[in-house]
């Protein structure tokens, strides 16, 4: 066995949906100017549910579609900014959840590309190790960690969970794989969550702060050059065409990103799978969310190539080229 391949996927999101209207009512603002701008005509957003429940459950489903046990979960990877704790990590809260005795479990970081790097990490884990399957969950639940009087940034996050279970195969599976960070841009265009200090050792402190900040201008400029960008890295050295892929399946952070991109890779909008006016940005979850309603629609065959490429705060950026 010398690939991976998605076995499976599933998704959670919360029953409660903000339109437009309804936000419009707890900040200024109004459906038009949301949309022209972002493209976003409503988002699903937490109740109390925290981000181990939608990712349980996003779990849960991907598992009953693979046909498979709890049980012969090797691997459980939870992309995550907003986690329940800091310990313990939200994915050994799932594998509680979900029974999965048999995995070791972990989280990583990397926001909005948290699951890009994730479905990376155990790809790669697959192919180098004894494990059979892993499950990736990208997973956020933003409503925790937005400044609900910021209407820079408010009316752009939405929560939810995205499941894959990949497992090794001597199939078509994943045939090329793309990451990138830059650290010296990251602190500024896109932050969230200081813990803050309070020390006897430090004479003056600093408040925890757990609302996100974004600079909207960088994070555009950055995002319409690095969606091209990543696209064309993962296609090197596959023999694989831009013409070849179905679909690619963007982080679902707003339509003008996505559109500016496809002006400049020189592709029609409709090559891109959008679903962002459906649910808003949900950061890690906005990619295996959109995958596994893609797959659920029968927009995609066994056999279709398609590109995941993600982008957020780091910065990071990367891409996969994979087979149905």
């Amino acid at each position: 066995m010398n690939n991976v391949r998605i076995l499976a996927t599933g998704r959670c999101t919360p029953d409660y949906i903000l339109n437009n209207q309804k936000l419009s009512q707890i900040v200024e603002t109004n459906d038009e100017w949301i949309i022209t701008r972002t493209g976003i005509k409503e988002r699903r957003i937490s109740k109390g549910e925290n981000t181990s429940y939608f990712s349980w459950k996003a779990g849960e489903e991907a598992i009953r579609k693979a046909g498979i046990s709890p049980k012969d979960i090797d691997i459980i990877i939870v992309a995550t900014s907003t986690p329940d704790s800091a310990i313990p990590s939200t994915a050994c809260l799932v594998q509680d959840l979900l029974g999965a005795d048999n995995a070791f479990a972990f989280d990583i970081s990397a926001a909005c590309t948290g699951f890009i790097y994730g479905l990376d990490v155990g790809y790669k884990m697959l192919l180098a190790g004894p494990h059979k399957r892993a499950l990736i969950i990208g997973v956020d639940v933003l409503s925790k960690v937005v400044n609900w009087e910021d209407r820079g940034t408010c009316i752009l996050f939405g929560d939810g969970a995205g499941a894959v279970i990949i497992e090794k195969t001597e199939e078509k599976g994943i045939y090329n794989t793309y990451l990138g960070s830059d650290g010296s841009r990251g602190k500024n265009a896109l932050v969230c969550g200081d813990y803050g200090i309070k020390s006897p050792f430090v004479k003056e402190g600093r408040e925890y702060n757990p609302f996100i900040k974004m600079e909207g201008k960088e994070i555009f400029k950055f995002a319409v050059r690095i969606i091209p960008e990543s696209v064309n890295k993962v296609l090197e050295n596959t023999n694989i065409s831009l013409d070849e892929i179905k679909y690619i399946i963007p982080h679902q952070a707003n339509f003008r990103i996505v559109d500016a991109a496809a002006k400049k890779l020189n592709v029609d909008i409709d090559k891109f799978y959008l679903n962002v006016d459906k649910y808003g940005n949900t950061s890690a979850a906005s990619i295996p969310i959109a995958l596994d309603e893609i797959i659920q629609k029968n927009l995609v065959k066994k056999g279709d190539k398609i590109i995941l490429v993600g982008f957020g705060g780091g910065l990071t950026w990367g891409a996969i080229l994979l087979e149905i």
